[in-house]
Order: structure tokens, then C-alpha cells, then sequence
């Protein structure tokens, strides 16, 4: 949702604040690798998952936005192919919309519900991190983020080399 960052500090930026500049980590650099380009997209949010006739995903359509204000700019809608759509929401359990939404049951935290295999009350919808945990530590998102894509990848593939 938000513009791209500058490479280099601004002059409404210096030190000692943070330096909010552009970074790309290691994961994006490997997509640049494989796919050629950047694979971040600004400015932009989904408004619709798409299914196909078996009611699986295949797309998500967005829309882009107006710097500073988040409205939607009629014109820029487009379709990105997908087959497996990740969500990272919820620092302090799930948002009700998003749980309303993939019709997940809750536990008395307004956490999302599920087993030591991640998986929701939803087939095929799986929770981990702070929507799963409550608020907790980075390295416990970083982990359990690890161990629902091994979950995952069993699900989609019948084992898992991960």
C-alpha cells in the first residue's frame, strides 16, 4: 500500500532516524534472480481472490492507490495469476473481517483456531504467526512461518523435502 522508498536518504530523513530507504533482502534478490525483476509491488492492494471453476484460487485482482490519501484510482485494476495466496494480518489476533471472511473458527483470544499442522477449520486455509499466537516474538513468527510452508507444501504435494 505504500509508495516504493527511496535508495537514499532524503533530506527529510537524516541521521540519527532510521534510515527509511529501500532494502531488499535475500528473498527478494533470489525472485530478481529467477524472475528478472523485482517482485514487490507498490502503492497497490487486493480487493477480490478469484477461483476457478473448481473453486480453487487463480488470481487475485488489485487496484492501485493515491500516495498519502490509500484510495483506490479507477483505471488500474488488473489480475495477477496465483495459486497460493499468503496473508500477514494480525499482531494482536485476527482481524473479525478476515476471519468472517475464510469463515474460520476462533479461540477465546480471537485467535485463529488450529492444530500442531497449522491447518484452520477451513480446508485448504492455514494460520501461523501472530494471527495464530497472539502477539509474540519475531522469531516465533519466522518459525512458524517455516513450518506452515512445510505444511503446505504436504498438503499441495502429499510430502514435504522442506
Amino acid at each position: 500500500m505504500m509508495p516504493k522508498p527511496p535508495v537514499c536518504r532524503t533530506d527529510h530523513n537524516s541521521w540519527p532516524e532510521w534510515p527509511r530507504v529501500l532494502k531488499t533482502d535475500y528473498g527478494q534478490e533470489e525472485a530478481m534472480s529467477q524472475f528478472g525483476c523485482d517482485p514487490r509491488i507498490y502503492q497497490t492492494t487486493a480487493t477480490e481472490f478469484c477461483k476457478d471453476k473448481d473453486g480453487q484460487v487463480c488470481g487475485v485482482k488489485t487496484v492501485q492507490l493515491e500516495a498519502g490519501t490509500f484510495k483506490p484510482i479507477p483505471g488500474t485494476e488488473q489480475v495477477l495469476k496465483a495459486d497460493l495466496v499468503l496473508i500477514a494480518a494480525g499482531f494482536l489476533g485476527s482481524q473479525k473481517y478476515l476471519t468472517d471472511a475464510f469463515g474460520v473458527k476462533l479461540t477465546k483470544r480471537t485467535t485463529i483456531e488450529t492444530g500442531d499442522d497449522y491447518k484452520t477449520s477451513k480446508e485448504h486455509v492455514f494460520a501461523a504467526g501472530d494471527v495464530r499466537r497472539g502477539q509474540s516474538l519475531v522469531v516465533w513468527a519466522i518459525a512458524e512461518g517455516r513450518a506452515v510452508a512445510k505444511a503446505v507444501d504436504e498438503s499441495l504435494m502429499g510430502y514435504t523435502n522442506l
